[in-house]
């Protein structure tokens, strides 16, 4: 048997020998009794126990009862990796609360979308209530890169369906849980492929863009193969056939928009030119409502791309006061850090940039000489860029969005007819074809480009001299622009982002200065409203996009 030394206050006057494994540990009765409901009840009752001079732990293993047992006299314990998987369920059993509970926040620490799923699990297992619900929310709000992780393909069917029914999962488009569920039942098809139309049942498929439902869902194998899922994708084409004031009458869970419960989400505003270009950087918090400045970029830098892509901010290109770059920089707001990622094949500012089926695009722009409409696409995996098909018109000054899995590129300036652009074409990667849709009311060069609710939106930019306040709204769906209420003020060059249901435009210039304001426009009430906290400086041309707050 082993003893190891005991501090010296807790080895004077022992009276019982807690016993697990060949582990020895001499203790007090009254002091173990009075910290764990467990030993009091042991002590106090009539069991054989009360009287026994060595007692036997059958369900715990030697070390973790001695670090147990050193708590009740220390009060300290170091809760690790390696350890706390056995000392949670010991500090249930005996029912040492406070360890439990470190043991509980400890786990929560660790919440990652690659352990999220384990984690919930384990909570269940041990009824940790509150960290069930915090793992289960957590998994939620990540669901894009949880379904990427072993633990969700290795999930069962019960735990699959219960995560993809709920209403509060964080996904930009319901395509993620289509491909989820089709990423599941082929890790292991044999088995799965009956499940697919009890899988099927939750996913809202009426929510998908039509394209995708004719060009992906209707082509998947899996579900040919179900005449149950073949009814579940005949409900979706209905329900886009209907008038748009009457799908509210075809009550399906099906139909019902998840509401996400929003994580906190910050603006972040990189660089700009104020009035030359700038390396600062910084940040609005919408629930805090006031700006803070975090790292620097390396370099100066304005009139690049901006976008928000696996948890990082991507800025790229641009033109560094002297010079338009190749160069690309990424930020990490857990670590406040930013860090170089390979060049473009091309020298490019004002571009449009935005992420596109897990790629980041960056689209026309000006090399320092012409107007550019080729456009390359960033892979994150292998950190390399590679062109795809042009634009059909040179743009320079152009906006970008992303709607229904095709991207979008607004206005701008061609450099060969000299004008300002109306025009507006489209890419579709399937095809990596670009087509023309319909043109804008008006010529916008340097508008802002934004997505809300499934709506594209260009914001003020300017014809020749003249800066504008108007904003037009695109509707895929339709193929049509419509006029909606005007800014507060004109703005070239502004930034634009869209968060909570609300369209954000930054800075920007008027046609003589640089703005620091910034104003939001609200699709409900159709106003423009302006915010009180302005930014620490007034700025054109910077990279704006929205991310969620490092917890």
């Amino acid at each position: 048997m082993e003893t190891p030394p005991l501090p010296p206050a807790q080895n004077l006057l022992c009276d019982v020998t807690i016993v697990a494994e060949d582990m020895e540990i001499p203790a007090h009765r009254v002091v173990l009794a009075a910290c764990s409901p467990y030993f009091h009840a042991m002590f106090t009752g009539e069991m054989s126990e009360s009287r026994a001079k060595r007692v036997r732990i059958k369900e715990v293993d030697g070390w973790t009862l001695r670090m147990l047992i050193d708590y009740v006299y220390t009060a300290e314990i170091q809760v690790t990796e390696e350890n706390v998987q056995v000392l949670l369920p010991a500090a249930g059993l005996l029912q040492l609360q406070d360890v439990k509970k470190t043991c509980c926040e400890f786990l929560e620490s660790q919440l990652h979308p690659v352990n999220c799923l384990g984690i919930r699990a384990f909570a269940d297992m041990h009824a940790c209530t509150d960290l069930l619900n915090k793992a289960n929310t957590y998994a939620e709000q990540h669901f894009a890169d949880v379904v990427l992780s072993e633990e969700f393909l290795n999930l069962g069917i019960e735990q699959v369906c219960s995560l993809i029914s709920s209403d509060k999962l964080t996904i930009s488009s319901e395509e993620k849980v289509f491909e989820a569920v089709i990423a599941w039942v082929n890790h292991d098809k044999d088995v799965r492929q009956e499940f697919m139309a009890r899988l099927m049942e939750h996913v809202r498929l009426p929510l998908l863009p039509r394209e995708y439902l004719v060009q992906r869902v209707e082509e998947e194998a899996l579900v040919k193969n179900s005449s149950a899922c073949k009814d579940y994708l005949i409900e979706a084409m209905k329900y886009h056939l209907l008038p748009t004031e009457q799908r509210i009458l075809m009550k399906s869970v099906r139909t019902r928009l998840r509401t996400p419960m929003n994580l906190p989400k910050l603006m972040v505003v990189v660089g700009g030119q104020a009035p030359k270009a700038i390396r600062s950087v910084e940040c609005y918090d919408f629930k805090e409502e006031r700006w803070h400045q975090v790292a620097e970029l390396p370099s100066r830098r304005c009139r690049a791309g901006m976008v928000y892509m696996a948890g990082l901010v991507f800025a790229v290109g641009g033109f560094n006061g002297s010079l338009r770059v190749r160069t690309v920089d990424s930020y990490d707001p857990v670590k406040d850090q930013w860090t170089s990622v390979a060049n473009m094949r091309d020298r490019r500012s004002t571009l449009g940039a935005a992420v596109l089926n897990g790629l980041l695009y960056a689209v026309g722009g000006f090399d320092g000489s012409t107007g550019l409409s080729s456009v390359e696409a960033y892979n994150i995996k292998s950190n390399e860029w590679f062109h795809v098909a042009p634009m059909n018109t040179r743009r320079s000054s152009v906006g970008v969005g992303v709607v229904g899995g095709l991207l979008y590129a607004v206005g701008g300036y061609d450099g060969a007819s000299r004008q300002c652009l109306s025009t507006v074409e489209c890419y579709n990667a399937t095809t990596n074809e670009w087509t023309y849709t319909a043109e804008m009311s008006t010529r916008r060069s340097g508008a802002g480009v934004g997505v809300l609710n499934n709506l594209l939106y260009a914001v003020g930019g300017h014809d020749g001299p003249l800066v504008r306040k108007s904003v037009e709204v695109y509707d895929p769906t339709a193929n049509t622009w419509r006029q909606v209420a005007d800014m507060n003020m004109c703005r070239r060059n502004a930034g634009v982002c869209a968060v909570n249901g609300l369209l954000y435009v930054v800075g920007g210039d008027d046609g003589s200065c640089n703005l620091a304001s910034v104003e939001y426009y609200n699709p409900t009430t159709d106003k423009w409203t302006v915010v009180s906290s302005c930014m620490s400086t007034g700025r054109s041309y910077a990279g704006v996009t929205v991310i969620d707050k490092p917890l």
